[in-house]
């Protein structure tokens, strides 16, 4: 899928799946902006993209404030494509949850990335050549998951309001999709007990957790000119886990 000339801001991208669809995305001929919170991971992301022959670069984007999000947005050209891949998740039973850790998770996985689509909109509606937003949810929003409650409300918050804009964008052929991910091989799921990853490998019909690149393969093609009469939908890349009707 040919992404030359294209313009593309990706958050989370200095790891796990950000990371494998800033890749993607640069091979195939995007010019990819990364924002993320890890600065040392974004500057090395884009480092070895450049070294590669790719446009690749970095921005620090904190996407629990405010402030950030808004400089971010302001330092952006026009762009073709926004994609909200940054995701954080704290796995616990919900009434061992404290109120601080509720807030950042609603902050990363629904506050955040609603305020920066809201902020780089506006300039993609008044240049009137259409555009994608491609969001990153989880099949946790789809169906829930146990110990990741608050993480899940805020995942299907993110499949809400994906559906909602794309009706509201559609005028402006603005495509707003989004991609619901299972079990995936990042950095947060290698930190998970071991027994969780082995309970979950084998609930999963392949019997095998997914690759960050076998996400970012979905990513591509919601943001690729092959979903140009694709709004409002949901796909799931889980191997089968959420089967959904």
């Amino acid at each position: 899928m040919d992404m030359q000339g294209r313009t593309v801001a990706l958050t989370g991208g200095a790891s796990g799946i950000g990371r494998a669809t800033a890749a993607l995305l640069a091979r195939n001929g995007a010019r990819v902006i990364i924002g993320d919170v890890d600065e040392a991971g974004g500057i090395r992301a884009a480092a070895e993209e450049t070294a590669a022959g790719h446009a690749v670069s970095f921005h620090r984007l904190d996407l629990t404030d405010p402030a950030s999000i808004d400089a971010f947005a302001a330092a952006l050209p026009r762009l073709d494509v926004l994609i909200n891949a940054a995701g954080w998740d704290i796995i616990q039973p919900f009434m061992d949850n404290d109120m601080a850790v509720w807030e950042r998770i609603i902050a990363i996985n629904l506050h955040g990335p609603v305020r920066l689509t809201r902020q780089v909109l506006a300039p993609m509606i008044a240049a009137g050549q259409g555009g994608k937003i491609v969001s990153i949810s989880s099949d946790a929003g789809r169906v829930g998951s146990m110990g990741e409650t608050v993480y899940a409300s805020a995942k299907g918050g993110i499949i809400a309001f994906t559906k909602s804009l794309a009706r509201e964008m559609a005028r402006h052929r603005i495509n707003v999709n989004v991609v619901c991910p299972g079990p995936t091989d990042t950095p947060l799921f290698r930190n998970q007990p071991e027994r969780m990853k082995e309970a979950l490998t084998r609930a999963i019909p392949f019997r095998r957790i997914a690759r960050p690149e076998e996400i970012a393969e979905a990513v591509m093609f919601f943001a690729s000119s092959r979903a140009d009469y694709i709004t409002g939908q949901v796909l799931s890349v889980s191997g089968g886990l959420t089967m959904v009707g």
